[in-house]
């Protein structure tokens, strides 16, 4: 009886795009890891190690990924020579970066694997980087496609006068706080207008302060009056 094969070792590297993606509640790091690991098991590849880049768009160059780099040099220093990725795109989702960045891989003795297409990276034929390309370029298409559709929505929901993106105003936030503000501006104590400073100590002494505790600024008053 000869040996049983050694198994591959390799690293699994997980992409996400957008920070709102990421977190314990987020399942886009965990579905990438699941198809790795699927593909692993299935293909008999040692998983010894995994490396993400959070917040990190798919046109980014490689070699300033953070966690990109920090797998190059695992790789470097323990002997393997493999990455397993779940799709293409999440290796890179820019045609150009794909390709340059397979090529350093390549140069270096490594290899790179799709869990969704294994063969995809590791054939370097005339045939399979025209079918990367292709699939690069449908990906990208679809990632456009999208965009505009959301562009498209948010358009449409701010003609109609909705707000869509951007930080909440006070007004939005604090509703009581700012319609308390404007009925002390409104009031006249003797001795005149209060000033914005007399109507945050009022709101301070009535429970309404600053996330910190602290009583509103009055550059904070002024925002409320102001608010629509």
């Amino acid at each position: 009886m000869g040996k049983a094969a050694q198994s591959v070792r390799a690293f699994a590297y997980l992409r996400t795009s957008s920070a709102t993606n990421i977190g314990e509640d987020k399942d886009s790091g965990r579905r990438q890891h699941e198809a790795i690991e699927t593909y692993a098991k299935r293909s008999g590849v040692e998983l010894v190690g995994t490396y993400n880049d959070e917040a990190v768009k798919g046109s980014d160059p490689i070699d300033t990924r953070p966690g990109f780099a920090a797998m190059l040099e695992a790789l470097e220093a323990n002997g393997t020579k493999t990455i397993v990725v779940e799709t293409a795109n999440r290796f890179a989702r820019d045609l150009m970066v794909q390709e340059v960045g397979f090529a350093m891989l390549r140069a270096r003795g490594i290899d790179l694997i799709a869990a969704d297409s294994p063969t995809s990276f590791l054939d370097d034929t005339p045939t399979a980087r025209l079918i990367r390309q292709v699939l690069g370029a449908v990906s990208e298409f679809e990632k456009a496609m999208l965009v505009a559709k959301l562009r498209g929505a948010r358009d449409r929901k701010r003609r109609a006068g909705v707000k869509v993106e951007g930080r909440k105003s006070i007004a939005e936030e604090r509703p009581k706080t700012v319609e308390l503000a404007r009925k002390l501006a409104r009031a006249r104590p003797k001795g005149g207008k209060r000033s914005l400073r007399e109507i945050s100590a009022a709101l301070a002494d009535a429970g309404h302060r600053t996330k910190a505790g602290n009583p509103y600024a009055a550059t904070a008053i002024k925002l409320m009056l102001a608010a629509r």
